[in-house]
């Protein structure tokens, strides 16, 4: 199975941006449905982002909609996660997650692999 590591947090102003990257160990990632998810200080993990093993078909949670986009580059290996316009509230861990089964397990919450994560903190 993949192995995932997060890259690209760190401190950032409001309405400033990022790009987090996940970088996906192994030679079958074009098998795995890739997710974002972020925890928040005292709050549970949320779903963010989500993409599908072709990259044809994406899904945001609606608080970050029409700020972050997800893309993947089979080629490479990598899951991105483009943060613009970032608030307050987006301080959080944020985890890039896969699962082989199935989009509908991402959605859920409930994928199967999961990185150590990577902090962004917006400043207002």
């Amino acid at each position: 199975q993949v192995q995932l590591v997060e890259s690209g947090g760190g401190l950032v102003q409001a309405g400033g941006s990022l790009r987090l990257s996940c970088a996906a160990s192994g030679r079958t990632f074009s098998n795995y449905v890739m997710g974002w998810f972020r925890q928040a200080p005292g709050k549970e993990r949320e779903f963010v982002a989500a993409i599908s093993r072709s990259g044809g078909s994406t899904y945001l949670a609606d608080s970050v909609e029409g700020r972050f986009t997800i893309s993947r580059d089979t080629a490479k290996n990598m899951v991105y996660l483009q943060m613009n316009n970032l608030k307050a509230e987006d301080t959080a861990v944020y985890y890039c997650a896969a699962d082989r089964s199935s989009l509908r397990t991402v959605l859920a919450g409930r994928p199967g692999i999961w990185g150590q994560g990577t902090q962004v903190t917006v400043s207002s």
